[in-house]
């Protein structure tokens, strides 16, 4: 049996640095999928293809020892063979149309999509179980990921997330129109993260009154989500974007693209973990094609819309 299952990237329009702290996220699933493929194999290895190169690996190698981009789909792998008891090994094949290292959730769609389509190797998934293995293989290579990626790529839609806590499911009928705009500059969320660390710990007191204003201004913008307010929407996403200056996870290139595309859009700022990556616009469905237009002549730009339906698995006997 071949077993395939494909998973949504993600946008976080808001909450990106402060929910590691405690504070809401709201995240939208976008129409950006990876696609893996897995198939039991006769040999004592895990096979793992993408873009970025292949390898097999023994079954009996000890995680430690592999490299960082192969990690999750090996300890995916691995531990649904130890719990099946098979004594085999299976080929793992990954296409994603997710820009790589981009701030759109590639490396949580591809945990999420690993996850479900080995599983489906042996037994129908359900969803929660595969959050769940999908959040821990991530952690191979992101100790410390708050796991809200991978929520919104196996449930979809818009979704608030809090670390440690829940989630919860953002119900709309509309539909809502992004401009992504990719600054091609490489970045380490690792190194990010670390940055913002520091800036609390030496700034606890502005670092505390900038969770505060995150919070209000989440709900806020969840009551402008769900009355379709768009121009709201966009101011709140413009006032994120401030906040996230204040952190320091912005630079002067980001900066400038945001002050173009801001010109002809609700608001934008950066998405994911800042300092490179990419920048989300909320935008007029009959302007997106022309902002994107715009945007093309000097960056890589493309419009995404929010996908609702998730994580989905699919048999080719």
């Amino acid at each position: 049996m071949i077993s395939k299952a494909s998973a949504p990237g993600k946008i976080i329009l808001f909450g990106e640095h402060f929910v590691v702290h405690g504070t809401k996220a709201i995240l939208c699933a976008i129409n950006k999928r990876v696609t893996i493929i897995s198939e039991k194999n006769k040999s004592q290895n895990i096979s793992i293809k993408s873009s970025l190169g292949e390898n097999s690996i023994p079954i009996s190698e000890s995680i430690e020892n592999v490299d960082s981009m192969f990690k999750p789909f090996f300890f995916i792998a691995k531990k649904i063979i130890n719990e099946n008891n098979f004594s085999n090994g299976i080929d793992i094949d990954i296409q994603s149309d997710i820009p790589i290292g981009a701030g759109l959730g590639s490396s949580s769609a591809c945990c999420v999509a690993a996850a479900a389509s080995v599983s489906n190797l042996f037994s129908k998934p359900e969803k929660n179980q595969i959050l769940e293995l999908a959040i821990e293989a991530e952690q191979t290579i992101f100790p410390k990921t708050s796991g809200a990626d991978c929520t919104v790529s196996v449930f979809g839609g818009i979704i608030g997330y809090e670390k440690g806590i829940t989630y919860e499911i953002i119900e709309t009928e509309h539909e809502f129109d992004f401009i992504v705009v990719n600054s091609k500059k490489p970045h380490s969320t690792s190194i990010v993260v670390d940055r913002v660390n520091k800036f609390k710990n030496e700034n606890k007191e502005i670092f505390n009154g900038l969770c505060d204003d995150e919070r209000k201004l989440i709900i806020q913008a969840v009551k402008a989500l769900q009355k379709f307010d768009l121009e709201t929407v966009g101011k709140c996403i413009s006032q994120n974007q401030i906040f996230l200056e204040q952190l320091g996870v912005s630079n002067d290139q980001l900066l400038e693209i945001i002050k173009i595309i801001e010109k002809e859009t609700f608001g934008a700022k950066i998405t994911g973990a800042g300092d490179g990556g990419c920048i989300i616009a909320l935008t007029d469905k009959n302007e997106k094609e022309a902002v994107v237009g715009h945007m093309k002549t000097e960056y890589e730009a493309y419009s995404v819309t929010i996908d609702k339906t998730g994580m989905q698995v699919f048999n080719d006997n």
